[in-house]
Protein backbone atom coordinates (compact mmCIF):
# COMPACT_ATOMS: atom_id res chain seq x y z
CA UNK A 1 0.00 0.00 0.00
CA UNK A 2 1.98 3.20 -1.23
CA UNK A 3 1.58 6.03 1.34
CA UNK A 4 -0.51 9.52 0.49
CA UNK A 5 0.86 11.98 -1.68
CA UNK A 6 1.85 15.16 0.00
CA UNK A 7 -1.57 16.08 -0.97
CA UNK A 8 -3.89 13.87 0.23
CA UNK A 9 -1.35 13.58 3.72
CA UNK A 10 -2.65 17.80 4.11
CA UNK A 11 -6.19 17.32 2.72
CA UNK A 12 -6.66 14.30 5.32
CA UNK A 13 -4.96 16.18 8.12
CA UNK A 14 -7.58 19.17 6.91
CA UNK A 15 -10.90 16.51 7.28
CA UNK A 16 -9.66 15.00 10.49
CA UNK A 17 -10.19 18.27 12.21
CA UNK A 18 -5.96 19.33 12.02
CA UNK A 19 -6.00 23.15 12.87
CA UNK A 20 -3.94 25.52 10.52
CA UNK A 21 -0.55 25.90 13.43
CA UNK A 22 -0.55 21.87 13.70
CA UNK A 23 -0.63 21.62 9.60
CA UNK A 24 2.22 23.81 9.95
CA UNK A 25 4.13 22.79 12.41
CA UNK A 26 3.60 19.18 10.13
CA UNK A 27 4.70 21.31 7.14
CA UNK A 28 8.09 22.40 8.86
CA UNK A 29 8.89 18.83 10.53
CA UNK A 30 8.54 17.32 6.78
CA UNK A 31 11.38 20.01 5.57
CA UNK A 32 13.62 19.00 8.05
CA UNK A 33 12.59 14.94 7.73
CA UNK A 34 12.81 15.03 4.33
CA UNK A 35 16.67 16.41 4.39
CA UNK A 36 17.57 14.08 7.25
CA UNK A 37 16.20 10.96 4.86
CA UNK A 38 18.37 12.59 2.07
CA UNK A 39 21.39 12.67 3.86
CA UNK A 40 20.52 8.77 5.16
CA UNK A 41 20.36 7.54 1.37
CA UNK A 42 23.29 9.61 0.51
CA UNK A 43 24.92 7.06 3.19
CA UNK A 44 23.66 4.27 1.14
CA UNK A 45 20.82 3.46 3.41
CA UNK A 46 17.28 2.36 2.05
CA UNK A 47 14.69 5.25 3.34
CA UNK A 48 11.19 4.97 2.23
CA UNK A 49 11.01 8.77 1.18
CA UNK A 50 7.75 8.71 0.23
CA UNK A 51 6.63 7.03 3.79
CA UNK A 52 9.29 9.82 5.68
CA UNK A 53 7.09 12.38 4.20
CA UNK A 54 3.53 11.09 4.92
CA UNK A 55 4.93 10.30 8.33
CA UNK A 56 6.16 13.48 9.03
CA UNK A 57 3.48 15.35 7.19
CA UNK A 58 0.19 13.35 9.23
CA UNK A 59 2.74 12.72 12.52
CA UNK A 60 -0.07 15.11 14.95
CA UNK A 61 -2.67 13.48 13.18
CA UNK A 62 -3.92 12.82 16.66
CA UNK A 63 -3.59 16.29 17.68
CA UNK A 64 -7.12 16.79 15.89
CA UNK A 65 -8.59 14.99 18.67
CA UNK A 66 -6.18 16.12 21.65
CA UNK A 67 -2.72 17.52 22.57
CA UNK A 68 -1.64 15.53 25.32
CA UNK A 69 0.63 12.79 25.34
CA UNK A 70 -1.53 10.37 24.09
CA UNK A 71 -2.27 12.27 20.59
CA UNK A 72 0.49 10.18 18.90
CA UNK A 73 -1.50 6.80 20.16
CA UNK A 74 -4.31 8.13 19.29
CA UNK A 75 -3.13 9.40 15.68
CA UNK A 76 -2.05 5.87 14.96
CA UNK A 77 -5.65 4.77 15.73
CA UNK A 78 -7.42 7.35 13.23
CA UNK A 79 -4.71 6.47 10.56
CA UNK A 80 -5.80 2.85 10.91
CA UNK A 81 -9.47 3.47 11.04
CA UNK A 82 -8.70 5.51 7.55
CA UNK A 83 -7.08 2.69 6.10
CA UNK A 84 -3.54 3.72 6.28
CA UNK A 85 -0.80 1.51 6.05
CA UNK A 86 0.62 0.02 9.47
CA UNK A 87 3.77 1.90 8.53
CA UNK A 88 2.55 5.11 8.40
CA UNK A 89 0.16 4.58 11.60
CA UNK A 90 3.14 3.57 13.34
CA UNK A 91 5.46 6.26 12.73
CA UNK A 92 2.49 8.66 13.81
CA UNK A 93 1.97 6.95 17.59
CA UNK A 94 6.02 6.07 18.09
CA UNK A 95 6.81 9.97 16.88
CA UNK A 96 6.25 11.13 20.87
CA UNK A 97 9.13 12.40 22.88
CA UNK A 98 11.60 10.16 22.16
CA UNK A 99 9.42 7.13 22.39
CA UNK A 100 7.36 5.45 25.07
CA UNK A 101 8.78 1.72 26.54
CA UNK A 102 5.51 -0.33 27.36
CA UNK A 103 5.96 0.24 31.07
CA UNK A 104 5.98 3.92 30.59
CA UNK A 105 2.10 3.85 28.15
CA UNK A 106 0.53 1.75 30.78
CA UNK A 107 1.78 4.15 33.64
CA UNK A 108 0.25 7.21 31.65
CA UNK A 109 -2.71 5.33 30.63
CA UNK A 110 -1.83 4.28 27.20
CA UNK A 111 -2.57 0.59 26.09
CA UNK A 112 0.79 -1.09 27.41
CA UNK A 113 2.83 -1.74 24.39
CA UNK A 114 5.93 -0.31 22.84
CA UNK A 115 5.60 3.42 21.08
CA UNK A 116 9.46 3.62 20.52
CA UNK A 117 10.25 4.13 16.91
CA UNK A 118 12.24 0.92 15.77
CA UNK A 119 12.78 1.64 11.59
CA UNK A 120 14.51 4.09 10.10
CA UNK A 121 11.49 6.31 8.87
CA UNK A 122 10.29 6.33 12.28
CA UNK A 123 13.17 7.18 13.77
CA UNK A 124 13.88 9.80 11.30
CA UNK A 125 10.28 11.49 11.69
CA UNK A 126 10.45 11.35 15.53
CA UNK A 127 13.97 12.99 15.22
CA UNK A 128 13.10 15.54 12.58
CA UNK A 129 9.54 16.66 15.38
CA UNK A 130 12.20 17.55 18.38
CA UNK A 131 14.05 20.21 16.18
CA UNK A 132 11.03 21.71 15.67
CA UNK A 133 9.32 23.96 18.08
CA UNK A 134 5.84 25.50 16.57
CA UNK A 135 7.23 26.28 13.22
CA UNK A 136 10.64 27.22 14.43
CA UNK A 137 13.84 24.94 14.17
CA UNK A 138 16.13 24.47 17.11
CA UNK A 139 19.13 22.89 18.27
CA UNK A 140 18.46 19.24 19.78
CA UNK A 141 19.77 20.79 23.32
CA UNK A 142 16.67 23.15 23.51
CA UNK A 143 14.21 20.15 23.25
CA UNK A 144 16.42 18.40 25.55
CA UNK A 145 16.14 20.99 27.96
CA UNK A 146 12.12 21.63 27.64
CA UNK A 147 12.19 17.54 28.04
CA UNK A 148 14.42 17.40 31.37
CA UNK A 149 12.34 20.57 32.61
CA UNK A 150 9.03 18.93 31.61
CA UNK A 151 9.68 14.99 33.18
CA UNK A 152 13.05 15.60 35.18
CA UNK A 153 16.19 14.90 34.70
CA UNK A 154 16.62 11.67 35.27
CA UNK A 155 13.80 10.90 33.25
CA UNK A 156 14.51 7.51 30.55
CA UNK A 157 13.43 9.43 27.59
CA UNK A 158 16.08 12.05 27.73
CA UNK A 159 18.33 8.91 27.72
CA UNK A 160 16.37 7.70 24.27
CA UNK A 161 16.46 11.27 23.07
CA UNK A 162 20.16 11.46 23.42
CA UNK A 163 20.81 8.23 21.53
CA UNK A 164 18.12 8.93 19.14
CA UNK A 165 20.74 12.07 18.22
CA UNK A 166 23.57 10.39 18.37
CA UNK A 167 22.38 7.96 16.03
CA UNK A 168 20.95 10.16 13.74
CA UNK A 169 24.38 12.25 13.97
CA UNK A 170 26.59 9.10 13.78
CA UNK A 171 25.22 8.36 10.28
CA UNK A 172 25.06 11.49 8.63
CA UNK A 173 27.85 12.99 10.35
CA UNK A 174 26.44 16.20 11.59
CA UNK A 175 23.52 18.37 13.06
CA UNK A 176 20.55 19.69 11.40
Amino acid sequence: MRPPTREEALRMMREAGCSQPVIDHCLSVTRVAMRIAEAFRRRGFDVDLKLVEAGALMHDLGRSRTHSVEHGAIGGQLARKMGLSEALARIIERHVGAGITADEAERIGLPRRSYVPETLEEKIVTYADKLIEGNKQVDIEVTIEKFARELGRDHPSLDRLRALHDEVVGVIGHEF
